[in-house]
């Protein structure tokens, strides 16, 4: 038990109890009356009020009743509570996870199950009203505050730090769950920038691994206690720190079942065979977290009717005894359809409603969208190249031709040309357009030459030296699979990028970039800035894949049209995109039905929206010109993107009861329990009133009675 204000009740102790009992030492001196009859005896006497000090103190029970609604009234005043918190005014983080994991129906009772974000709310809810509050007589009387931070892919502070409790209470109950992964590192490093009274320390007093290098004084502690079900895959970037006193800084509250099972598609893709592109195969792969055998089947859904019924067999869940780690089963299957028109695929598991044995539902379907089939025409302009000729040749393309230069300048505005998907421009710049521009609109891959835009590379000529690339972006689909380290460059340009350009460097030597992707709203071009047959790539296996990729990724669609791995979007990323330049009142239809706010381009027509927080199908929809595989309804154009979670660390639902810090392990027995910081003074002037009510009864009776 502790006092809030007890100096306060003592000194009002010290004055009242003496000044009620003085009243009950005086007693009445009569003055002595004549009257006419008895009958007005007892009127005379009556006990009017006290008029002389110093009468026996006898026993009263209205002194004894009036002393206890006194002490109970200074008791109060002193603000008596008991609680569980050794430090006043204490500085609480409360990190919030509302990744899709934490969307798992595996917690309340067996009876009521209820999402951990939601239980997870009631005890956030339960560590707010712990908290001291502020002292009614004692402004000197410091109160604990809390801020709030909610955290999926991304961070924000949802409350900056207040002691105000029903603001608290009201921003967790705001809170609403995402579809999101998990990731801590930006909560945390939102948490440190609002940390009060910051002081950089010395080289003797710096914390060793702390991110920051900065502390706060020892007398200004400050605790995080992070509610989640410890699927955080970058949790071992977070450093508590060790100057914030000696109570624990970081305090982990595990929500959910450590045993939880949980059954989820973690990958669903759509390929086109090479040869024959209208044979569509869809993989989908298939998680499962249950120690026992698993049996499922997946439905493929394509324009609202189910066409095909798979059945999945899963393995049981490996658990490690040592570690407690489980280590999911993982199995799949493939749908093959043949199928030439751009479709809408989903891949739904089905018979998966009860939550005790499917614990996560967000990840049970998944949808594609899958392009049209369609082969690229491609043209070849070069003074004479017999190994390109033969690359080029072998791809599975609708129509190849050769141009020799002057060809080419003589078809550039004719219908020829622009029936053409693709120009490959081997050693050779195009002479300058109307406009100025080498390029004219349209899709090229050039070998053996550089930009030539408006900003142009730094160009420092050819380098002497041989070289290799030593760096590529292996996640881009012009590179995605490739091996270049074995490429060794005989001329490489010594080049360097302008700032603030469009280029994109996609592979590098170490003289400068080695493939650059220069993109307008008309024009699309990869450069390979070195000439192929002064290097050993066309020798390598990885050209023909080149080739073969490059022709996919730039003459598969047209300059307004995104690419096809674009309209797959992740929960937490941002929807990006680039329209037709004449694109107007353009918004985007959410999964829930609803629309955002009208989104204004760029010049070149580029937009962005997000972040993406739902899985689900989103809508692009706009008024304009539309690109090849948009879909028109009157004056309005549309383009779809599905959104899928397929994570298997969301999708791995068992709560971690230990979690490991970079510099500490967190266990959550002792953070699961929470006790409330009792007030007693509202329940000790109830009793005075109380029996402030019984003393009044006990006058009334002996007066009247």
């Amino acid at each position: 038990m502790t006092w809030a204000t007890p100096m306060l009740a003592g000194l009002v102790a010290a004055i009242a109890i003496p000044a009620l009992v003085i009243l009950y030492f005086l007693k009445l001196r009569r003055t002595p009356r004549e009257v006419s009859t008895t009958l007005l005896w007892k009127q005379a006497i009556q006990d009017i009020q006290a008029n002389a000090p110093f009468q026996k103190l006898r026993k009263n029970i209205l002194l004894f009743l009036q002393l206890i609604i006194l002490a109970l009234i200074l008791i109060a005043l002193a603000q008596p509570r008991s609680t569980s918190t050794s430090i006043a005014g204490q500085k609480i983080v409360i990190l919030f996870d509302r990744s899709a994991s934490m969307q798992a129906r595996d917690a309340g009772s067996e009876s009521n199950p209820i999402t951990r974000f939601e239980h997870a709310k009631a005890h956030a809810i339960d560590l707010i009203e712990s908290l001291a509050s502020p002292s009614l007589f004692e402004e000197s009387a410091r109160a604990d505050e809390a801020m709030i931070i909610a955290f999926g892919s991304s961070a924000e502070i949802v409350e900056n730090f207040t002691s105000d409790k029903s603001k608290l209470i009201a921003a967790i109950e705001s809170l609403q769950p995402t579809d999101s992964p998990s990731s801590i590192e930006e909560a945390f490093r939102l948490a440190q920038a609002q940390r009060p009274n910051r002081a950089a320390p010395t080289e003797d007093t710096a914390a060793v691994g702390d991110p920051d290098n900065i502390s706060d004084p020892p007398s200004d502690p400050i605790t995080y206690h992070l509610f989640s079900d410890g699927r955080i895959p970058d949790l071992d970037k977070i450093h508590t720190d060790p100057s914030s006193g000696p109570t624990p800084s970081f305090e982990y509250h595990a929500i959910g079942s450590p045993t939880s099972v949980n059954l989820g598609i973690v990958s669903l893709q759509a390929e086109r065979d090479y040869e024959k592109p209208t044979k569509l195969s869809i993989f989908v792969g298939v998680q499962s977290t249950d120690p026992q055998e698993r049996s499922v089947d997946a439905e493929l859904v394509v324009q609202g009717a189910t066409i095909a019924v798979r059945s999945i067999k899963l393995p049981p869940a490996v658990t490690d005894p040592t570690t407690n780690i489980t280590e999911p089963a993982v199995g799949g299957v493939v749908f093959e359809l043949d199928e030439p028109r751009a479709l809408t695929a989903t891949v739904r598991l089905a018979g998966l409603d009860d939550p005790s044995a499917d614990a996560l539902d967000r990840d049970n379907a998944s949808t594609v969208i899958i392009p049209p089939a369609a082969r690229a025409r491609v043209a070849l302009v070069t003074s004479g190249s017999v190994f390109l000729t033969r690359a080029i040749d072998v791809l599975p393309i609708a129509d190849f031709k050769v141009l020799s230069p002057s060809k080419y300048e003589s078809i550039r505005n004719t219908d020829e040309a622009a029936a053409i998907d693709l120009f490959i421009l081997d050693g050779y710049t195009p002479n300058p357009n109307a406009n100025g521009d080498r390029l004219d609109p349209g899709r090229y891959l050039v070998l053996g030459d550089i930009p030539r835009s408006d900003q142009p590379v730094n160009d420092e000529g050819l380098s002497e030296n041989t070289t290799q690339i030593i760096n590529w972006r292996r996640t881009h689909p012009l590179l995605r699979g490739l091996t270049l380290d074995s490429v060794i460059v005989g001329e490489p340009r010594k080049l360097t990028l302008p700032e603030d350009s469009e280029l994109v460097s996609l592979a590098e030597t170490p003289v400068g970039p080695a493939i650059i992707e220069e993109s307008t709203p008309d024009t699309r071009a990869v450069y390979v800035t070195f000439a192929p047959k002064e290097s050993n790539w066309p020798l390598e296996p990885s050209f023909i894949v080149f080739l073969g990729s490059a022709v996919d990724y730039l003459a598969a669609t047209d300059a307004s049209t995104v690419d096809t791995n674009a309209r797959q979007l992740e929960p937490g990323s941002i929807l990006a995109d680039r329209l037709p330049l004449d694109a107007s009142a353009i918004r985007v239809r959410l999964p829930d039905s609803t629309y955002s706010e009208d989104i204004v381009p760029s010049p070149d027509g580029r937009i962005v929206y997000g972040p993406i927080t739902s899985i689900g199908r989103y809508q692009l929809q706009w008024s304009g010109s539309a690109g090849a595989t948009d879909t028109t309804q009157g004056n309005l154009n549309t383009r779809d993107y599905a959104a899928n979670l397929l994570s298997a660390p969301e999708s791995n639902t068992g709560t971690q009861t230990t979690i490991a810090l970079s510099n500490a392990v967190v266990s959550a027995d002792a953070a699961g329990q929470i006790e409330r910081l009792k007030e007693w003074w509202p329940y000790l002037l109830a009793a005075a009133l109380a029996i402030m009510l019984l003393e009044w009864w006990v006058y009334n009776r002996k007066v009247y009675f």
